[in-house]
């Protein structure tokens, strides 16, 4: 047992201060990113935004709602569509804004299979997810995925320190996802003990992915725009959101009506919910690390997706940012909240 006294912090624990700016407008911002990702050799250019794969948020729906807006905006497919319903997806719409997903179980592979027989070039993007990613099978089903899907992008994760983002790094992953229960309907934390404060997990994982030319995705947390802006400040390439994008029309979520009111159930994907709709139940081994809740129902997401651009754009001009690729180098958090330092009697 050892402990670590270095100070760790989520995104509520900063603000980014302000800076001298030439920027007269928003609309003078580009909020937009170019990539070259280091294993597939492809490039990205876009809003580097990603819904979730979640059920309830990671939806043909939504994909269709971000090609409509354009900018680039991708979606990660969820996992627990068929397969004839991901081939009709593919051939009607393209590949240019969907991440198909995967985990590590043989029915995902089994699909991923029948697939590939019947549409070996549809796929360019690859989202390998698990809860976690620091179990050694998981790390050799990336180089696997990689050794067989050399010009895919993949993005692999959970994990949220810099040794492990380097290792799924130099095992074949382009991108790789950063954080461990710091969403809104997860309960790992609670359930487990186990997590890391996401603010201070992707400014480590970004440090150790960009000396490997590697890229990282914050997945978690954000639960405002000014989270999104915190995250790029930290060096996120890309921010994957759930719960921000839960509650509307495009979700695919059954709608409840209280008191007069409409609300959208939303909940996580190891929720006894999700295990129950997907696979049953709740394994005897194991237990639930989500929860259940009932959001308002909130319509249209672009209204949503406008505003989190809106705020974005608008962090980018205190700091003097006319670019999102400038953010990161001209952020300085200053941190608003004091570290407890009463453990064991110190003070």
């Amino acid at each position: 047992m050892r402990i670590e006294e270095d100070i760790k912090l989520d995104f509520k624990d900063v603000l980014i201060r302000p800076k001298r700016s030439t920027l007269s407008s928003r609309r003078e911002v580009d909020v937009s990113r170019t990539y070259e990702f280091r294993w597939s050799q492809r490039t990205y250019t876009g809003v580097p935004i990603i819904a979730a794969n979640m059920d309830n948020v990671g939806t043909m729906a939504m994909a269709k709602t971000f090609a409509e807006m354009g900018h680039g905006k991708t979606v990660a497919l969820h996992k627990h569509y068929d397969l004839n319903k991901l081939l009709a997806w593919y051939e009607q719409n393209g590949n240019a804004n969907v991440w198909y997903s995967i985990g590590t179980a043989s029915a995902d592979q089994e699909k991923l299979d029948a697939f590939l027989k019947k549409a070996p070039q549809a796929i360019d993007k690859l989202c390998i997810d698990v809860a976690n990613g620091y179990a050694e099978p998981f790390v050799e089903f990336v180089k696997k995925m990689r050794e067989r899907l050399p010009d895919v992008t993949i993005m692999a994760g959970n994990v949220v320190t810099g040794e492990m983002t380097e290792q799924l790094i130099l095992n074949g992953a382009d991108v790789v996802k950063v954080g461990i229960g710091p969403g809104s309907v997860c309960t790992t934390r609670k359930m487990t003990g186990v997590g890391y404060p996401q603010l201070s997990a992707v400014i480590e994982c970004a440090d150790a992915a960009h000396g490997l030319g590697g890229l990282v995705c914050a997945d978690g947390g954000c639960t405002v725009p000014g989270d999104l802006a915190k995250a790029f400040g930290a060096g996120a390439d890309f921010v994957m959101l759930g719960g921000m994008l839960s509650g509307h029309e495009q979700a695919e979520a059954e709608i409840v009506e209280e008191n007069g009111k409409k609300f959208m159930v939303f909940y996580g994907m190891s929720s006894s919910t999700a295990m129950d709709k997907h696979a049953g139940g709740v394994a005897e081994y194991r237990a639930s690390e989500g929860k259940t809740v009932k959001v308002p129902f909130r319509g249209d997401a672009k209204n949503t997706l406008q505003d989190i651009l809106g705020g974005l754009r608008s962090a980018c001009t205190y700091v003097g940012a006319t670019k999102l690729k400038e953010l990161s180098k001209r952020t300085t958090f200053i941190r608003v909240t004091q570290q407890l330092n009463t453990v064991f009697g110190n003070e």
